[in-house]
This record gives structure tokens, C-alpha cells and sequence, in this order.
């Protein structure tokens, strides 16, 4: 009997103001499946920080294939999201060897342009295993790749909020203005940067900016 190697794909970053949007692919076998159902696997959203970390490190141990694709800011603000999105998702696909053969994507848009069957599941990241499986690979890797970069920008508490629009970070943004890792094609930051005439600073020149100037950590 043949047993389809099929792949859970799902994204993270599309609402963000910064950064990348990252997506996961992720092929399991059976027994396997039975693991993560044991371990809670489920909706990234629906976990804590300090679980999904575990998790991921689980995933990676379990898994036959954990491939990560992006898109950058310039390919999102040249594209649009939702085209980056499907392109950051074809390459994580891409990178999976031997292929799968068949692709169980998070949501109810089919990627465009892939050759491998593929299947659309609304709300997929809490309905099917693997695709949870690759929400949480995928948010992982993005929250470590933003924390990676939050020193450059310390006014707008990346480490806290990972990109995506807080009320500190949109406080920063109409105070500061805009870095060269916002997203412009976004109506927040492409105000800020109209506000500030398109001032963006490049990171080896940017002044350090006071402590006791930049906004407050959000409560939430």
C-alpha cells in the first residue's frame, strides 16, 4: 500500500508592519501524527511562547522534512502581501526532498503556480495536525528572526511585539518614522514615512536613541 508523504503549510508575518513573512512546511508520517496529538500540538496562536519552543524542538525531532520559506519587505512591498505570502510558501515547499505528494495549506486560497496537488483547509493551523505543525515551526523561526534584529530599533519594542502593530509600535512609528525593515506598502507606515518626507535611515547610521525616550512595553 502507498502512503502519500503529504506536507502541512501555513504562514506567519502577513499582518506584521516589519519584517519578513515566513512560512513552514512540514511532512510527517503516521506515526508521527500520533506524537504531536499526544504533545497538544494545535493552532500557534493558541500556545504560549515558552510552548511553542518546546514544541518546535519536538516537531524538528519528529518530523521527515521541516523546510522555511520567506519573502522580504521589498518583495512584500513590490508584490503585495498575499503574492508574498504564496511565494514565501512555494519556496518552503520547494526545499522539501524528496517532494510530497500532496500539500494541506492553512485557509481557503490555493497557492498559485504549484505543481504539487494541494489542498485548501479553513482554519487548518487547529483542524489538521501538520498544518499546526507548520504554524508553529513557522512563527517560531519568524519571533527568533525579528528578536534578532530588535537592537537595531529599540524604539519600537520588536522584541515584545515581533512587527506587528502594537499601540507602542504605531506610537514609534508617527515619533521616529519608518526603518528600512517596515513594510511601506502598509498604510501605517507608509503615512510615517510621508510624515517624515521618506526620511528612512539606513541601521549603520542610525543615532542611538535614549531609553527613556522610547515608548512603553504594551500591558497586554
Amino acid at each position: 500500500m502507498t502512503v502519500l508523504r503529504i506536507a502541512g503549510v501555513d504562514e506567519v508575518g502577513r499582518g506584521a508592519l516589519l519584517g519578513m513573512v515566513t512560512a513552514a512546511a512540514v511532512v510527517i508520517d503516521r506515526a508521527g501524527l500520533q506524537e504531536l496529538r499526544r504533545l497538544g500540538v494545535t493552532d500557534s496562536k493558541a500556545l504560549t511562547s515558552v510552548r511553542r519552543e518546546q514544541l518546535a524542538a519536538d516537531i524538528s525531532r519528529i518530523a521527515l522534512d521541516v523546510q522555511i520559506g520567506t519573502a522580504s519587505v521589498a518583495e512584500i512591498d513590490r508584490l503585495n502581501i498575499l503574492q508574498a505570502t504564496f511565494l514565501a510558501m512555494r519556496r518552503a515547499i520547494a526545499a522539501l526532498e524528496p517532494p510530497p505528494d500532496l500539500c494541506s495549506v492553512d485557509g481557503n486560497r490555493a497557492i498559485p503556480g504549484l505543481e504539487i496537488p494541494q489542498r485548501t483547509v479553513i482554519q487548518g493551523d487547529r483542524r489538521d495536525l501538520v498544518i499546526g505543525a507548520a504554524s508553529i515551526v513557522a512563527k517560531v523561526w519568524r519571533d527568533r528572526a525579528i528578536v534578532a534584529i530588535a537592537d537595531r530599533y529599540p524604539a519600537y519594542d520588536l522584541a515584545h511585539n515581533k512587527g506587528y502593530g502594537t499601540a507602542n509600535h504605531r506610537a514609534a512609528l508617527q515619533h521616529y518614522g519608518v526603518t528600512p525593515d517596515h513594510r511601506r506598502s502598509f498604510a501605517p507606515c507608509r503615512q510615517a514615512a510621508e510624515q517624515f518626507q521618506l526620511s528612512l535611515f539606513a541601521p549603520q547610521d542610525a543615532v542611538p536613541i535614549n531609553p527613556d525616550e522610547a515608548p512603553s512595553h504594551p500591558t497586554d
